[in-house]
């Protein structure tokens, strides 16, 4: 690929405000790219490659490629798509080629760019900036595109999807407010390759390419919250504060350190605007499912050198399943500070409360009834008492500082404290159940808990030369601590007995009386780690990117002790562009993860950490002027140290006082396909194929809860001439048969409870009534189908949402 480097999009964003004291309009955000290079020649040719994408991304790229100045207001390119450039040329008509079709004007005078839409004039005025891309990538809100512009998940390199050598998701803003996708649930069921399984109606767990994903990083920093089982509250967040969400296939160890093999979820927040604008959506739906949300964003000074943004948004709802509903409330608020033309500091907070009744607990049903046979009940049923409640709390507290050192570097500090809390006081009907005569038994815990964790990053990224190329660098380094306190509670006492009617339950019983604590937690997880990746411009067309990390692991408490010091994790890519239209990629990722506290061996022994490779290799693709991006991979995950139960030793007679675990291997073989972006004007589209199988070291398939093929797609399109105020859409979600073994104890054998292949389609409509005035409509589960979500967690099986439909209604100012 030929070398293409000036500055970073932060140093970009720091330098504009240096320069953008004068701006286009009254009322515009400018963009205003800097470089310390002077006297540049209009006549000198340069070689170009950038990608057809959203007009004002374009623009930064034009200006990080060329070294020019570049002007304009985000109110003039809003919505316009530029065309690719590629190639030899001089600037004047590389950007005639780029702005072609676009219905803007512009000037190009020494060092200087300036472009406004066709029919205005350029009014020098004061006016605050826009950083429309930073180093967290392109913002997608306003973009209207299902694909993104840049992204940074992989590498902390900001690089368009085809330069990015492994397998990524993003869900970018318009996709979320066109199906209405209010929670990380619900961007994960509209995630190709991914697995949602609902442990009851407020614990999800969701799995990748045969593993459990609890890794999550917040604006690129990784979590140490880990407690699933727990739940701390990652899984409901609400996206009203989020711009978009990165979903990174594969092992990814260089970025988290200790995580998921199979895959990281990047919750990329919302941004200040610099012109005042904001929405109030009103909505109301199935079940009494009632929402509203308010956004607002701007300048706080008549400089805009501070800019801010607010978010609320309340959603109380009621259920499919018997007496349970949940009421949600979330506030967001975040503040940009122009300290100086080179430095910028982000502040910002965001606040949760999520508090369910009636609170399904291990399923929404067992499984087993007493002599072995197979319960079915209805979607409606609700294992849970009215007054169980799986309360979920978040808190935090987040900055950023962004330096412009200079030359193209930036370097970036990020700081960010967290409180999850839960209180779950949880009563339900569980295991074998009902009796033969009809009866059952309710089963009552408490648990209360908090973790307490304050991650921080630190890095630089620049050009650098080298054999008389351009190539780029990152170093960097982060520090995370989490502390989680806990409680449980588990000998209840039922003043009127915990006896109840099964095929008539109601969940109407009187709560129980709990003794002293019974179970405390007190674990505490150090992790630091140092990082480089660098991508080398080898030879035009061909990229190399090579990283590692050192990373150091200490997990201390009441649970064992363990330490990890100085482990290196390789990460490395190679990308090589055989046309204007594709690229051929392979790329190696490492990552580890420590057991949790529960598996040990039969000597009471802390099992050897979790440990992956994700291989990977595939082409990605840009179509229509890059508006279209596609990948097909083939990858293969390799772990060993898999925790599975150790039959030999639990199985004996008499049974053994602890439930043994022990280390076995495991490898994941399969391909993927996607596709996202704009297939013509006004049609968007984001869809996959997946196909898996897990096997262990024996050659069994495991993971099979996992389907091993699965279909994501969705789309919307915006009609034309007189139907031109509607926008009709629609996504369809197939995946194979699937199953779970479970131990069915009346017959004392193993089972397979299988949940046969299925079929899932949403429709949506939105009709724009006035130019800031429009209404949804959302319809989900259109054919009514009956699915389990989950089958096997504590022999129990959780149903699927059954046909439901969404009305909305969205202000724009």
């Amino acid at each position: 690929m030929p070398a293409r480097l000036g500055l970073s999009p932060l140093s970009k964003a720091l330098s504009m405000r240096r320069a953008l004291n004068i701006n286009l309009l009254p009322s515009a955000l400018a963009l205003a790219i800097s470089l310390p290079v002077a006297g540049y020649a209009q006549a000198q040719e340069i070689e170009l490659d950038i990608p057809a994408q959203s007009l004002g991304s374009a623009l930064q790229e034009f200006g990080r490629q060329t070294n020019v100045q570049v002007l304009y207001s985000p109110s003039d390119v809003q919505g316009k798509r530029s065309r690719a450039v590629k190639g030899k040329m001089e600037p004047q008509r590389a950007i005639d080629a780029l702005l072609g079709g676009t219905e803007t004007t512009h000037t190009l005078s020494g060092n200087s760019l300036t472009v406004t839409a066709a029919g205005t004039s350029a009014v020098l005025e004061l006016s605050p900036t826009e950083v429309t891309g930073n180093t967290l990538g392109n913002i997608t809100e306003g973009s209207g595109s299902y694909t993104p512009g840049t992204i940074a998940t992989a590498t902390r390199l900001t690089l368009t999807p085809r330069q990015t050598p492994q397998s990524i998701t993003v869900i970018t803003r318009q996709h979320i407010e066109d199906f209405g996708l209010n929670n990380v649930d619900d961007v994960m069921r509209h995630t190709p390759g991914i697995t949602v399984s609902a442990y009851d109606t407020d614990r999800t767990n969701y799995y990748s390419r045969g593993f459990s994903v609890n890794s999550f990083q917040y604006d690129g920093i990784p979590s140490t919250v880990r407690n699933v089982g727990y739940s701390a509250g990652n899984t409901l967040s609400d996206m009203a504060i989020y711009d978009r969400v990165e979903i990174l296939k594969g092992a990814t160890g260089l970025l988290n350190g200790a995580g998921s093999l199979g895959a990281t979820i990047n919750l990329i927040r919302k941004k200040p605007t610099s012109e005042f604008k904001g929405h109030v959506q009103l909505g109301a739906g199935s079940w009494d499912n009632y929402r509203s949300e308010v956004d607002v964003s701007g300048p706080l000074t008549d400089s805009g050198n501070v800019r801010g943004r607010a978010v609320a948004a309340y959603q109380d709802k009621k259920s499919f399943m018997d007496h349970y509903s949940r009421k949600t409330e979330t506030y967001y608020g975040i503040t940009e500070f122009d300290l100086s033309p080179d430095t910028m500091l982000t502040v910002g907070f965001d606040y949760q409360d999520s508090i369910p009744q009636g609170s399904s607990w291990s399923g929404s049903f067992p499984l087993v009834k007493y002599d072995g046979s197979i319960n079915k009940m209805p979607r409606s049923y609700n294992n849970g008492t009215t007054w169980s409640s799986w309360e979920q709390n978040t808190r935090t507290a987040f900055a950023m500082l962004e330096h412009d050192l200079g030359d193209g570097w930036v370097t970036k500090f990020q700081l960010d404290h967290k409180i999850n809390s839960y209180h779950a006081d949880l009563g339900s009907i569980q295991f074998v159940e009902p009796q033969s005569d009809g009866s059952a038994s309710i089963n009552g815990q408490k648990y209360t808990g908090e973790t307490k964790s304050t991650s921080a990053d630190l890095y630089a990224t620049g050009p650098f030369s080298l054999f008389g190329r351009d190539h780029e660098l990152v170093v960097g380094g982060s520090i995370g601590t989490s502390r989680w306190q806990g409680k449980g509670y588990w000998s209840p006492e039922w003043p009127g007995g915990n006896k109840v009617d099964f095929y008539n339950w109601n969940g109407k019983i009187a709560k129980p009386i709990y003794g002293p604590v019974q179970q405390y937690t007190d674990d505490t997880i150090r992790q630091t780690g140092y990082y480089v990746t660098t991508r080398l411009n080898v030879v035009d067309d061909l990229n190399v990117i090579l990283g590692g990390r050192v990373a150091n692991y200490h997990v201390t408490g009441i649970n064992p002790s363990y330490k990890e010091t100085g482990r290196f994790i390789p990460y490395a890519g190679v990308i090589y562009d055989l046309n204007d239209n594709f690229s051929v990629y392979t790329s190696y990722t490492d990552i580890f993860q420590p057991q949790e506290s529960t598996y040990k061996d039969r000597n009471q022994t802390l099992l050897e950490p979790d440990e992956g490779q994700n291989y990977e290799v595939g082409l990605k693709g840009e179509f229509f002027d890059g508006r279209l991006n596609t990948s097909l991979a083939y990858f293969e995950v390799h772990e060993t140290n898999r925790a599975i139960p150790d039959d030999a030793y639990n199985n004996q007679t008499p049974r053994p006082n602890n439930y043994a675990f022990r280390s076995s291997k495991a490898v994941t073989k399969g391909y993927e396909a996607e596709i996202s972006g704009e297939l013509s004007p006004g049609w968007q589209l984001q869809g996959g194929y997946t196909h898996k199988i897990v096997r262990d070291e024996d050659g069994k398939k495991i993971s099979t809860f996992e389907p091993e093929n699965q279909v994501n797609l969705n789309t919307t399109y915006k009609l034309k001439g007189a139907l031109d105020k509607f926008t009709v859409g629609g996504g369809v979600r197939w995946q194979s048969k699937a199953w779970n073994e479970i131990w069915n104890d009346p017959l004392k054998k193993n089972q397979d409870i299988t949940q046969s292949s299925y079929t899932v389609v949403d429709l949506m409509t939105r009709y724009q009534v006035t130019k800031n005035l429009s209404a949804t409509v959302n319809l989900n589960n259109l054919f009514d189908t009956t699915y389990y979500t989950n089958v096997g967690f504590y022999n129990s099986a959780a149903y699927g949402e059954p046909r439901n439909v969404m009305f909305s209604t969205r202000w724009d100012f």
